[in-house]
């Protein structure tokens, strides 16, 4: 179980729909934060960076989303609203386990 995924990325502009969704999707599936940071601009191939980073919450919704800003950004993310959620909403109870032997 995690509390917060980090995704460091270069995704460019063109496949920036399935970035988004996928970050959505990890914070769902994981009801964690997830932090989508995704480079800017262009590179020297021409290939074009639209940022879309975001801070997404463990219900899948935006609670930082600069979009083409290039710069530092700050949010709080808060442990007890997530363990919360958790509590009513026990999905991660479902997981198998299993152990992998080597």
């Amino acid at each position: 179980v995690y509390d917060v995924l980090i995704y460091v990325a270069n995704w460019p502009a063109v496949r920036r729909d399935p970035w988004i969704k996928l970050l959505h999707a990890r914070s769902i599936e994981n009801q964690s934060y997830t932090i989508g940071v995704n480079r800017i601009g262009s590179d020297p191939n021409g290939i074009d960076y639209s940022g879309d980073s975001f801070v997404i919450d463990p219900k899948g919704m935006s609670i930082l989303q600069p979009n083409d800003k290039e710069g530092v950004f700050t949010t709080t993310l808060n442990a007890n609203e997530m363990k919360s959620f958790r509590e009513k909403f026990p999905a991660l109870a479902d997981g198998d386990q299993f152990r992998i032997e080597l």
